[in-house]
């Protein structure tokens, strides 16, 4: 047997490691697994540079993506000079697709290189060990929640669903599905055989039921329809994907069982509640009406790229959904309400474009198992994602967005250049490419220690003014040190409006809207202050309850929030704040 190339090793730590990191540190739950990512795709991208023999990029073939990325970079340019986006977020917004522009062209040029199958084999066997070991965690979290310690294993706060170390059901899903297509792959290239394919395709599929994720049953119902429509896969795979739906409803049946059995509670299947629930939609159906009208009003710039949180927090809805969201959970719909209808339709326009010329190419192509057969894959993996991007937002991650690029950029180049002959010539813009990846990863886990303080401070640390004052020095997360200010109580503030110029751009909450109206009543702004009143008894939020008990006792006396407001304020108005 020969020994791990430079290549797998690259791939499966830039793949698997991100996924599979429990460990994390407060503010944010999932930094350390995008900085993870960022610095392993760089390793892998350099080692794809270092490995894989001389080829010409076919430049055009990734084109609409690039210009795509390009133009979302335009826009983020733009909400952060013109417009209010603080300079933390628009610098993290454009440092990530710049991310994902370098790894799109690693995967064209791999493809495009003589060892193209062998990179997409790499790149195939990394998704499948990823998948394995995120559905053992799953396995752990439902059947022994007991051995989850947090930091190898996360604990589920889903009691009775598989959430995986990334603590998101459909994050999980996600995972297992692009292992499942990556078997697939491995399988028709002869790199595993039927023997270990049939048991490992169960296993992932029995994982998607303990995830109980809509999107994960949608993704194993397409597997079916890729054999259906796929006849040139081989009859064993076939029957394999034909056989998924099957292996989901008879796992779905055992477990629902096993849920019913041993004393009360002590098990518990966290899909029968899924079953139970009256929104089938988990409040999209409500974000996606609010979104729509957000459209309607700003339909030809937008509300701003990366503002959607801000416009839609600060925006009537009377029958708004009660949770915080952050992301309309659609991707052409995110893009329409934050960029408006003609820059929008154009980013979707070159997307689609993109995949469709990688349709296009595989309804062309042949039988043999090469570049056709690896395009498909490719395919199948892109339209999983698209899938997930209708529903969730997984192309925000960086865990998730570079692999979809490079993907993408493999898709899109497969047989786009005649192969080189078999040399090695080290790439030095693939190495440089890698590089900036590294440093960027380096570079923000240095900048994200300035606010980790703030929230986990360790013995002898300075006290709260100072961190959160180096905190407020961060490049990529001051605002998560505005937060800190905005909600906390520290004497001879000099100006209490300015720790939310930023803060309220990232993610408004409760706790924070409660701080901001106070500070604003205090600083003369009634009317402001009032409005988000109105929006804090939209979200019907337990922890709002506390600031509205005055309210409810007589006297005088009565505080601002009991109030009515005299005027409707525009949410632009807030955001003048922010300049």
């Amino acid at each position: 047997m020969q020994p791990p190339s430079l290549s797998a090793i690259a791939s499966i730590a830039a793949i698997a490691a991100p996924t599979l990191l429990a460990y994390n540190v407060a503010p944010s739950s999932t930094f350390l697994n995008q900085a993870l990512s960022f610095g392993l795709w760089g390793g892998f991208v350099m080692a794809c540079a270092w490995t894989q023999g001389a080829a010409p990029v076919a430049w055009r073939a990734v084109a609409p993506v690039w210009a795509a990325l390009a133009l979302l970079g335009l826009a983020a340019l733009w909400s952060w000079g013109p417009g209010s986006l603080p300079t933390s977020l628009g610098l993290s917004a454009l440092a990530t697709l710049v991310a994902a522009a370098l790894v799109l062209h690693a995967g064209a040029r791999a493809a495009c290189g003589d060892r193209g199958e062998s990179l997409f084999a790499c790149y195939c066997a990394a998704w499948l060990v990823a998948a394995v070991l995120s559905a053992g965690a799953g396995i752990v979290q439902v059947f022994a929640p007991g051995w989850s310690d947090g930091t190898w294993i996360a604990h589920s706060s889903l009691f009775g669903r598989a959430v995986g170390n990334l603590r998101q059901p459909n994050h999980l899903s996600s995972i297992l599905l692009w292992g499942a297509v990556a078997l697939v792959a491995l399988l028709e290239l002869r790199r595993i055989t039927l023997r270990w394919a049939a048991p490992g395709g169960a296993l992932l599929v029995f994982a998607v039921v303990l995830s109980a994720s809509r999107t994960g049953l949608m993704s194993v119902l397409l597997l079916a329809l890729w054999a259906l429509l796929d006849r040139r896969l081989l009859r064993p795979t076939r029957w394999l994907l034909l056989a998924a739906p099957g292996v989901y409803f008879l796992a779905w049946q055992a477990m629902s069982l096993w849920g019913q059995m041993g004393e009360a509670g002590e098990h518990r299947f966290g899909g029968q509640e899924r079953l139970a629930e009256t929104d089938i939609s988990g409040s999209r159906f409500g974000i996606w009406a609010n979104a729509l009208a957000l459209v309607r009003l700003h339909p030809w710039t937008g509300v701003g790229f990366g503002e959607f949180n801000f416009a839609w927090s600060l925006t009537p809805f009377p029958t708004r959904p009660t949770a915080f969201f952050d992301h309309t959970h659609n991707l052409p719909l995110q893009l329409l309400v934050e960029l408006g209808l003609p820059l929008a339709s154009l980013v979707l326009a070159l997307l689609l474009w993109a995949l469709a010329r990688v349709a296009l190419a595989v309804w062309r192509g042949g039988a043999e198992a090469g570049p056709d057969l690896l395009r498909r894959c490719a395919l199948v993996m892109l339209l999983m994602i698209g899938l997930h991007s209708l529903l969730e937002y997984p192309l925000w991650y960086a865990y998730f967005l570079l692999p979809a690029a490079w993907v993408w950029g493999f898709a899109l180049s497969a047989r786009a250049a005649p192969p080189a002959a078999p040399r090695e010539v080290v790439s030095p813009a693939g190495l440089v490419a890698g590089a900036l990846l590294i440093a960027g990863a380096v570079l923000a886990l240095y900048d994200y220690r300035r606010v980790t303080i703030i929230f986990a401070a360790p013995a002898g640390a300075p006290p709260l003014e100072q961190r959160i004052a180096a905190g407020q020095r961060s490049w990529f997360f001051a605002h998560h040190a505005d937060y800190a200010a905005a909600t906390s109580t520290m004497p001879g503030k000099s100006n209490v409006l300015e720790p939310f110029r930023r803060s309220t751009h990232y993610l408004l909450d409760t706790r924070l809207v409660t701080a901001w109206a106070e500070a604003l009543e205090g600083s003369g702004r009634f009317d402001l202050a009032l409005h988000l009143v109105q929006r804090l008894r939209e979200f019907r939020n337990p922890q709002s309850e506390e600031f509205f008990q005055a309210c409810d006792k007589g006297g005088a006396a009565r505080p601002f929030q009991c109030e009515a407001p005299s005027r409707v304020v525009d949410w632009r108005e807030f955001e003048e704040l922010a300049r």
